[in-house]
């Protein structure tokens, strides 16, 4: 099996080859066997899988990781395409069941109790496959059909707080709108040109200086713009760090109802890296 042949990889290379650290999948093995153990309790109708659970979440996270066909996978780890599908969802279900490895959601903003200073707005677009509706899909920006994430995160710890999902022909700043997100009035916003009109949804924010052919930039303004920049370049590294998980960064194959909780998954597993990399 897979599992046998990088067992012994350890810190840099394991890290390498999975995209996340040794204590962070051992955390995901001990929870997806913790979870086959009650359901072994209760037994219901179907088979057990020929991998073992080590096997099952590197299947897992090598889906995630290099966004190979199911059947490239299936050769690797010696078993049936219907494994392969079966096992990789089974294990998202029970990674995101278990709470372990959630974000701290949409509430955590709504709490004034200073535990969030200054928060990064952005959002990043994963492509798919041409749909049959193809209006939906079609984002302007990137001139192909794609699906919108929208990320909020803490500017100094670097973690996903809040992750909304929409098509790529919603505007940026209409899914901030829509998806009803209330942050706290002492937390600070930082946003990019997507998001102009944010002052009238929260005063506390703060966006680039546009300028046009009849209106230049002052070097004040450029200056400013500048500033921010600088503050905001955090968000394309977590961005950047997202889509190691080539999933996110490849036009998406599967169905698109899995999407949403395949980031929110992945963001959660990109959290506990980074309390991982801070503490080692």
């Amino acid at each position: 099996m897979k599992w046998l042949s990088i067992s012994a990889l350890q810190g840099k290379k394991f890290r390498r080859y999975t995209g996340i650290h040794r204590r962070v999948f051992d955390e995901m093995v001990e929870c997806v066997r913790s979870s086959k153990a009650h359901k072994r309790k209760h037994p219901s109708k179907g088979v057990s899988s020929p991998l073992s659970i080590e096997d099952q979440v590197l299947l897992t996270v090598m889906y995630w990781r290099e966004y190979r066909s199911q059947e490239h996978l299936a050769v690797d780890f010696g078993v049936d395409q219907s494994t392969v599908s079966r096992t990789i969802r089974e294990s998202e279900n029970i990674l995101i069941k278990s709470g372990q490895f959630s974000i701290p959601g949409r509430k955590s903003l709504t709490s004034g109790d200073g535990q969030y200073e200054v928060v990064i707005v952005d959002v990043t677009e994963t492509p798919v496959e041409r749909p049959k509706k193809q209006k939906r899909k079609y984002s302007g920006k990137k001139k192909r059909h794609t699906l919108k994430s929208l990320f909020i995160i803490d500017a100094k710890t670097k973690q996903i707080l809040c992750v909304v999902i929409s098509n790529g022909t919603t505007h940026d700043f209409r899914m901030l709108k829509e998806s009803g997100i209330k942050v706290c009035e002492s937390i600070k916003i930082l946003a990019d040109l997507g998001f102009l009109g944010i002052l009238k949804l929260h005063a506390n924010s703060e966006v680039p200086h546009k300028g046009s052919k009849n209106n230049k930039l002052t070097k004040a303004q450029k200056k400013e713009n500048k500033a921010l920049a600088r503050q905001r370049i955090v968000v394309e590294h977590v961005n950047r760090m997202m889509k190691i998980f080539l999933i996110l960064k490849y036009p998406y194959r599967n169905k698109q109802k899995r999407f949403g909780l395949r980031v929110n998954l992945i963001a959660g597993v990109y959290n506990k890296n980074k309390i991982e990399s801070t503490t080692t």
